[in-house]
């Protein structure tokens, strides 16, 4: 495991397209079928990473907080699934159906929608406005595996009330931090 942060790249972009296979409903879908009317997160997250399994009941209930005010979300598992077989899509169905994921679970067998999104770890925010900017890269929040601090999501609950309000996301943001991408 490396401990990598989210790329600090310029906010302001477009929501990149993209149509994968949800692993739950066994459906393809676009970027726009997942996109929601005040806004939408996209999450790059998997099932082996213990930064993910720190977070993911978090993750869980910001879907059930948040999908009845607007905001879309998706979590994309880009990992090679050849050297790391507990991300496979078989795996990834049984998680997102243990948990009741809120949310659909798509796999980038390719990894080319991580590359679009500049994605560097699990788990990586991008939350984009109604207009399909992209406002926020940052963390969940402060806690990480064994560092005692709740696990509550303040960080991105901050940023998705502002987008639902209409208002500006600061642009001092902490990264997020986690595994890497597991590039073929």
């Amino acid at each position: 495991m490396s401990l990598t942060p989210t790329k600090q790249i310029a906010l302001g972009f477009d929501m990149p397209y993209f149509m994968l296979r949800d692993v739950i409903s066994e459906k393809e879908l676009t970027s726009i079928d997942i996109q929601g009317t005040k806004g939408t997160l996209v999450m790059f997250i998997c099932n082996h990473c213990p930064y993910v399994k720190h977070v993911i009941h978090e993750l869980v209930k910001i879907g059930y907080d948040y999908l009845d005010k607007g905001i879309g979300m998706v979590a994309i598992n880009s990992n090679d699934v050849n050297n790391y077989p507990d991300d496979d899509p078989v795996k990834m169905r049984e998680l997102g159906l243990s948990l009741k994921f809120p949310f659909p679970y798509l796999f980038d067998e390719t990894q080319e929608v991580a590359k679009a999104y500049d994605a560097a770890c699990t788990p990586d925010f991008n939350l984009f406005d109604a207009n399909g900017k992209c406002v926020y890269r940052g963390q969940l929040d402060s806690s990480r595996p064994g560092n005692d601090k709740p696990v509550d999501g303040k960080d991105l609950r901050a940023a998705l009330d502002l987008v639902i309000a209409g208002k500006p996301v600061p642009e001092k943001q902490i990264p997020s931090t986690g595994c890497n991408i597991k590039w073929k």
